[in-house]
């Protein structure tokens, strides 16, 4: 009995010791450590002034670049929707999938919301109150002219934010990076596409088409779509394209000193006017085209035209024609 009471002595003898000795240690070491006053603390934490402010700066280049495409229910729902043919231009294109980093679809009803998130793009939906524009918008129809001044809206308030951007319709495949073939001097205000190039890219007889264009975020710019858009009112039965060439040919381009390159079809080409070298083009635009239907079926055969050139030998190149727009002329027939 007396030797387990000694051996429990013992026991708390050397707890007491180890307890005493860890706290000097600590005591010791607590007295070499400086405290650090006023230390500020720092986020990495970006503001954003609204919901669009946020969804322009994640899509945008280093400088102030995006790429804009506007669509509503009926480009995104089908078997193959308009939308996806436009996303595989990007896909079987020379140099233009990382493009897609930079690309922001701008959705006018919640069904091509939903579609765009789905695809993991940039999306953001445009509120637009009291107007429908889900279903198909007819060439020169009034919901389609309400459609093309509701983009034109929303695009002047994104260069009012500084931002520079490509506009492309949906209905444009891109086969190469368009970006080589435009001009990146900050001295042209607009590049724009046509719908039959006139041979002088500075010239304003050349035939203009809204579907394509690039355009720096400036006074001078910001000032044009100002110019532009007030004229919503007073041009029934014209869409926002023959507006802008209207105001083009009064002059108003020259006065607010606006500097606008002119499109050679050969790069940008189109239904209107198809490129003559498959070797250069880097757009190509379902225009002249009246119908969704009519555009999807001629814009599978570019791709499939694509396909077969990227397959064909040097010799074969020379010889290369695009498969006829057929469908896209027949659209016209039955107004």
């Amino acid at each position: 009995m007396d030797d387990l009471k000694n051996r429990a002595v013992d026991l708390t003898m050397i707890t007491l010791l180890f307890s005493g000795t860890l706290c000097i240690f600590i005591i010791i070491n607590h007295s070499n450590i400086k405290p650090v006053q006023n230390a500020p603390l720092t986020f990495n934490m970006t503001v954003y002034k609204d919901e669009l402010d946020e969804v322009l700066a994640k899509a945008s280049t280093e400088n102030k670049t995006v790429i804009i495409a506007v669509v509503n229910k009926a480009y995104v729902e089908g078997d193959k929707s308009m939308l996806d043919l436009f996303l595989d231009g990007f896909w079987v294109g020379d140099d233009t999938r990382e493009l897609k980093d930079h690309l922001l679809i701008v959705a006018v009803d919640q069904t091509s919301f939903e579609r765009c998130k789905f695809l993991h793009l940039h999306c953001y939906k445009i509120q637009t109150e009291g107007v429908d524009f889900v279903g198909e918008k007819v060439y020169m129809s009034e919901d389609f002219i309400k459609m093309m001044w509701s983009r034109t809206l929303f695009l002047g308030d994104v260069l009012k934010r500084g931002y520079n951007f490509i506009f492309t319709d949906t209905d444009v495949i891109w086969l190469r990076n368009p970006f080589t073939r435009l001009n990146q001097s900050e001295s042209v205000d607009l590049q724009i596409s046509t719908d039959q190039f006139q041979g002088d890219q500075w010239s304003e007889l050349n035939p203009i088409n809204t579907g394509f264009y690039m355009i720096r975020s400036n006074n001078k710019t910001i000032a044009l779509f100002n110019e532009w858009y007030s004229k919503k009112d007073n041009s029934t039965g014209m869409k926002e394209q023959d507006v802008l060439l209207m105001l083009m040919r009064k002059g108003l381009f020259r006065s607010l000193g606006l500097r606008v390159k002119f499109l050679d079809t050969l790069y940008f080409s189109g239904f209107c006017q198809d490129s003559k070298d498959v070797r250069v083009v880097s757009t190509v635009h379902a225009n002249c085209c009246r119908t969704i239907f009519a555009k999807m079926s001629d814009l599978m055969a570019v791709v499939h035209d694509w396909k077969r050139f990227k397959r064909s030998s040097s010799n074969e190149t020379t010889m290369f024609q695009w498969t006829k727009h057929t469908a896209c002329i027949n659209s016209w027939k039955h107004i």
